[in-house]
């Protein structure tokens, strides 16, 4: 995701002198392209990220693009106060990037396991969160996102992520949802890298018989409330899953959408419960340990469906 992420903003940045990136002393190699053909356009804040969050709104008051990049938890949680007064408050041209939302550094433990980080972004007034699912929804995602006005913000994985779509994702729009795959029994909805075990896990349940329908969120505020609601007009069961807490993130978002529509429609929501992550390991391992890989999916579906 974030080499398709710096493909995506070296076409941008070409085209707009005022795009200013500013990393937090990491990166380099993936970055490497674009601070070696966009010196001027470039900034290595060091490890102060408090710092960093307040160059990038002093800069966007001048006119510039700013974005911020470093990973976990560090761009946000760690400056959280700047990006509310200094950016958000203010409206500023501001776009977070996190690299490794979710378990992606989890032989680092708790420190590095971004799993709180969509709820605090989507509690921040003007902020626009986007999560894309697959590296084809990251480069179709970043043009968007540089051209939405205000503070954003950009949940990646890392790197090595499969592309889950089959083709480019072109003409996206902010906030439109994309169906991978249409189903009639149950529809699994996913935001961000977590859409490869939902993938995977319709794959297993069209194995024993049952349809399920994919669709990827790759924004979480705002949402595609049409989506949701005509799924809802569908299926008599949507599973939620994502990468990070279930309090205040994407399951929640489509809980509102579906409790102020009145739907009536059972919502079920995988991810991190109320807790702190305990355990470091692999990513996949993590997702397994905290039940939101595709066999834990697999089994929720038949759970849900009586299967």
């Amino acid at each position: 995701m974030r080499d398709a992420f710096v493909r995506a903003l070296l076409k941008r940045a070409g085209e707009d002198p005022k795009l200013v990136l500013i990393t937090g002393d990491l990166g380099f190699g993936v970055l490497k392209p674009f601070w070696e053909t966009y010196p001027d356009q470039f900034i290595n804040a060091g490890i102060a990220e408090q710092a960093m969050t307040g160059i990038a709104a002093g800069l966007a008051m001048t006119g510039k693009t700013v974005l911020t990049y470093s990973i976990g938890n560090f761009p946000t949680f760690r400056t959280l106060e700047q990006i509310r007064n200094d950016c958000a408050y203010h409206d500023a041209n501001v776009k977070i990037v996190c690299v490794g939302g979710g378990f992606v550094y989890g032989s680092l433990g708790m420190s590095h396991h971004a799993t709180e980080d969509i709820a605090a972004m989507r509690a921040l007034p003007g902020v626009t969160v986007f999560t894309p699912g697959d590296p084809m929804e990251v480069e179709a995602v970043v043009p968007v996102m540089l051209a939405t006005p205000g503070t954003c913000y950009l949940r990646l994985g890392r790197g090595g992520e499969k592309n889950v779509h089959p083709s480019p994702v072109t003409d996206w729009t902010l906030p439109r949802a994309l169906t991978l795959r249409e189903g009639t029994d149950i529809a699994l909805l996913s935001a961000g890298g977590i859409l490869t075990q939902t993938w995977e896990a319709a794959e297993k349940l069209q194995a024993e018989g049952i349809s399920a329908e994919v669709v990827s969120f790759p924004t979480v505020k705002p949402i595609d409330r049409e989506t949701i609601l005509s799924l809802a007009s569908r299926f008599g069961h949507l599973i939620c899953v994502e990468e990070h807490t279930i309090v205040g993130g994407f399951g929640s978002a489509v809980a509102e959408v579906l409790a102020e529509a009145g739907t009536g429609i059972r919502l079920h929501r995988m991810g991190m419960q109320d807790e702190y992550s305990t355990v470091v390991g692999t990513q996949q391992y993590l997702r397994e340990i905290y039940h939101m890989d595709a066999e834990a999916i697999t089994g929720k579906a038949r759970e849900v469906l009586g299967a």
